[in-house]
């Protein structure tokens, strides 16, 4: 990555809450009897995250995304680079005080939660942990406030999570989240198993949220609609690298890796005249085994603009527009 900032302009230092240098995450998986080779899940990706904006990631099932969002949180440890969080380094801290500014939204409302715990005893534990309330009555009283704010009536504060539906759950989850003032959020695909209805309430709230507590989020998902609504930049992810990187609006203006406009090409227009004159730009091949990734560009099995240094050289995330990052050999 360059020295300046996504923005192609100075910035001053404090305006970067987030960096991440280099990072790798490899997984040994047996491969025959005594041999180990390495799933590259994360596979050397940089970026960084402003105060109060949105990164947004996308990309297909099994590119990264998840891996990305808990390993910067070291809820699986790094193999290799460097996470950096207020300026500070915390790769081999202590994570007790980074738990406080750092939390994530899981995937799941229904696997996340426990089901023998009622709502008050899921949202007050980070509250218990950190002994950030002086007795049951101040603790009470924030729980209710949490509650409020994610939309929850206080009634529920004793029931259990079987008793409420999925976009009740994920509020549940958000507002353990929220239990301890976090600045920087990740939402592991927050939206993903609930209806279409309840994702858009669920996103507006996460926007709400953002403008009234000063949060920061690295929100991951597959759904691009949802990701053009409430990033400010989206990273885009294939087979563990990051391939290209810029605002949101400039990314669905003017993608520029080829595997961003396939991604973007399958995209449902509801205009049925604009869709029926629309080229739909198909992948084609199957997705390499992170296993086995190609030498080269790891898109060049399925890229039509594949040449043969494609083959050798993996290339780099690199600005070729002002904010817009992209890694291949033949785009800008």
């Amino acid at each position: 990555m360059p020295d300046r900032n996504l923005t192609g302009q100075d910035a001053a230092k404090e305006d970067i809450l987030l960096e991440v240098k280099h990072l790798k995450k490899y997984f040994p998986v047996r491969t025959g009897f005594i041999r180990k080779t390495d799933l590259k899940a994360v596979d050397d990706v940089s970026f960084s995250i402003r105060r109060g904006e949105t990164l947004g990631i996308v990309g297909e099932s099994g590119c990264g995304k998840t891996t990305l969002g808990r390993t910067v949180l070291r809820l699986t440890e790094p193999t290799d680079g460097d996470i950096i969080y207020e300026g500070q380094s915390i790769i081999g801290k202590d994570m007790k005080e980074y738990r406080r500014k750092m939390q994530i939204v899981f995937q799941d409302p229904y696997a996340s939660l426990d089901p023998r715990k009622t709502v008050s005893d899921i949202i007050g534990e980070a509250i218990d942990i950190t002994k950030s309330a002086s007795g049951k009555e101040e603790r009470r009283e924030k729980i209710l406030q949490l509650m409020q704010l994610v939309g929850l009536n206080p009634e529920f504060y004793n029931r259990f999570p079987h008793e409420f539906s999925g976009g009740q759950r994920q509020r549940i989850g958000i507002a353990r989240a929220l239990a301890i003032d976090p600045g920087f959020i990740v939402c592991d695909e927050p939206v993903s198993a609930l209806d279409v209805s309840i994702q858009a309430q669920i996103v507006n709230m996460l926007e709400e949220l953002q403008e009234t507590r000063k949060l920061t989020y690295l929100f991951i998902a597959h759904d691009l609609a949802v990701v053009k609504h409430i990033s400010t930049r989206i990273g885009v992810m294939y087979l563990g690298h990051m391939v290209e990187l810029t605002y949101s609006a400039q990314l669905y203006r003017h993608p520029l890796h080829p595997y961003t406009q396939m991604l973007l090409s399958a995209i449902p227009i509801a205009n049925p005249d604009i869709s029926a004159v629309r080229k739909r730009i198909r992948l084609e091949g199957e997705l390499p085994s992170p296993l086995n990734p190609p030498s080269g560009c790891p898109f060049r099995t399925r890229c039509p603009r594949c040449t043969s240094q494609c083959c050798e050289d993996t290339p780099s995330l690199r600005e070729v527009e002002p904010g817009h990052f992209v890694a291949c050999h033949n785009c800008g």
